[in-house]
């Protein structure tokens, strides 16, 4: 059965969800999106979402307000008389009057198992606290963080080497296709909902700023897993001291690695770094306006004497 939707989402994750919902021939009465940002070297651009491309490219009706709190905006979303409304990454907080407009109610695609990890970064976060799995969820919205009943679920697991990026990827493919199993299944009335356990609830905070520079001096399990789990975006970084200046150094994929020394000390031409206790290998890196390259590449590049990272 084909569902009037409401579309509502930002990034790339979102726009593969929307992409799913049109190829199972639903009819998008509109896509709402965060507004375009400023981009390019000196930021004069404004680039519109990913989501808002998609839905132009498909002629849908995009509608970009910068809050769902007032009443006009509110008649505005009811006035779309929708069945449901779809919600991945979208950026605004849904009040009441919003949740409650669509006829079945509104449905979000979350990128963790919940209880764990609610909130804006639940990929990084389940690789930064060691996670051995995590997966999609899709959940009937509520007035709370995450926190309606769920009414699908698929597990994945977190591989030894695993980066943000890897399983943003994967989780936006499950998403996508979990996402219309759950309208087919809706459409027909035979969507089941169950309320999440009070016990494990985790919260995934915004990744802030001060996460990201690597301190050498924490244990060789910390560094890795955040160094994986911020690549590729927002990214770890450390500096070297570089001809008597500071460089930052973007650090993008890690493993496990041999060796003890003095934190930050390069331990070898394998690009193992020394950690408060055992070591990190860098696999790859990226200095400031160069592109992301392999380890060893980068170190024969580097001048004599450079054997730290700060």
């Amino acid at each position: 059965m084909a569902l009037r939707v409401v579309f509502m989402g930002t990034p790339h994750f979102a726009a593969a969800t929307l992409e799913a919902i049109l190829q199972a021939g639903h009819s998008v009465a509109a896509v709402y999106t965060q507004p375009p940002r400023p981009a390019g070297r000196r930021g004069l651009e404004l680039v519109p979402s990913p989501v808002q491309g998609l839905a132009e490219r498909h002629g849908l009706e995009v509608r970009s307000p910068v809050s769902l709190k007032g009443a006009a905006e509110q008649e505005a979303f009811a006035a779309l008389q929708a069945d449901v409304a779809v919600v991945v990454a979208y950026g605004l907080l849904l009040p009441k009057p919003i949740l409650e407009a669509p006829r079945l109610g509104c449905f979000n695609g979350h990128a963790s198992l919940l209880p764990r990890w609610r909130g804006a970064a639940p990929i990084q976060r389940a690789i930064m606290a060691g996670d051995r799995q995590t997966g999609m969820m899709i959940m009937r919205m509520d007035e709370g963080l995450d926190s309606g009943p769920v009414a699908m679920e698929e597990r994945l697991p977190i591989a030894p080497g695993t980066t943000a990026g890897d399983l943003h990827d994967q989780l936006m493919v499950v998403g996508a296709r979990l996402m219309v199993d759950a309208l087919d299944r809706l459409g027909k009335g035979e969507l089941p909902l169950q309320a999440q356990p009070e016990e494990g609830v985790t919260y995934a905070a915004k990744i802030s700023k001060g996460e990201t520079r690597i301190n050498w001096a924490e244990p060789a399990e910390a560094v890795d897993r955040r160094i994986r789990g911020l690549s590729p975006m927002p990214g770890a970084w450390c500096e070297m001291d570089h001809g008597g200046r500071r460089e930052r150094l973007k650090l993008l994929r890690s493993e496990k690695g041999e060796g003890e020394g003095e934190p930050g000390l390069l331990l070898d031409d394998s690009g193992n770094i020394a950690c408060g206790t055992g070591a990190v290998r860098l696999l790859q890196v990226q200095r400031a306006g160069g592109k992301p390259v392999a380890m060893r590449d980068f170190l024969q590049g580097l001048p004599a004497g450079v054997d730290r990272l700060l």
